[in-house]
């Protein structure tokens, strides 16, 4: 694949989304979870929604409970946690995994773009964060301690690109 536009994923309500629908625009893509140390993330992600969405940046949340176990309710149960509790109303998409031979091939391709500490191929934890530019090349990757408000500088910049 040559860019994330070329990806499909499920929203939460298991409805099909080609990521081509968001051609030109900056994604965030998070792998999420609603019971980690890292979930009250979801404000600073939600806040960057509502401060970029109307510029072309859409964050894409994915739920994945392969650390710890940190996210094992069902789609439902998560999009209903994430609106209640932080005011979501960004994109959450169905449940995926991000690692091993059942990662979402969205997933694959991106840590091969964007590798790891030490050239790592793997997700190491919830809310690892892809900057994604308007051409559908990943831009940065942001480890699960970096707080969404702290890649405003980069997403501006992101945005203020053609």
């Amino acid at each position: 694949m040559a860019s994330a536009y070329d990806f499909d994923a499920l929203d939460i309500a298991g409805r099909p989304l080609p990521l081509a629908r968001l051609r030109g625009q900056v994604l965030l893509i998070v792998n999420t979870a609603s019971a980690c140390g890292f979930t009250p993330q979801f404000a600073g992600l939600q806040e960057l929604h509502r401060r970029y969405g109307a510029r072309g940046l859409a964050v894409l949340g994915f739920p994945c409970n392969q650390f710890a176990g940190q996210d094992p309710g069902s789609d439902a149960e998560i999009g209903a946690f994430c609106q209640q509790r932080y005011g979501v109303d960004f994109p959450m998409m169905a449940k995926i995994a991000v690692n091993g031979a059942g990662a979402h091939p969205l997933y694959r391709w991106l840590v091969r773009e964007a590798p790891g500490l030490l050239g790592t191929r793997a997700v190491k934890w919830n809310f690892t964060k892809f900057l994604v530019g308007r051409d559908g090349q990943v831009l940065r990757r942001y480890a699960p301690r970096t707080r969404p408000q702290d890649l405003a500088g980069d997403i501006e910049a992101a945005l203020a690109t053609d």
